[in-house]
């Protein structure tokens, strides 16, 4: 039986994947949508359904993919395995307006 991913992500070239469930610190699956691929990531942090985890390093002031779209920059350091969310980016749909 083939191991049920703990978060999906889009394309292969995505910088995050979505919790399908509450997802505890460890080892972790992540499936794509779109290609045949899976991956396995350690997770550093409990994440909860509908959040997010970096599927590789993020530097402060990166773009990062979801969708094969540019969705939000970084603001700070994120590492592989982390917690990706309001804490440390900002949405890049108004990345151009005056904090």
């Amino acid at each position: 039986m083939t191991q049920q991913p703990d978060f999906l992500a889009h394309d292969e070239g995505d910088s995050v994947a979505v919790a399908v469930r509450d997802v505890a610190a460890g080892p972790a699956r992540i499936g794509y949508l779109r290609a045949e691929t899976a991956v396995d990531v350690d997770v550093t942090a409990d994440i909860p359904l509908g959040h997010k985890v970096a599927l590789s390093a993020i530097a402060e002031g990166a773009e990062i993919r979801e969708y094969s779209q540019l969705v939000a920059i970084a603001t700070a350091d994120i590492a592989e395995g982390d917690h990706v969310h309001v804490h440390n980016v900002r949405s890049a749909r108004w990345q151009n307006s005056v904090a």
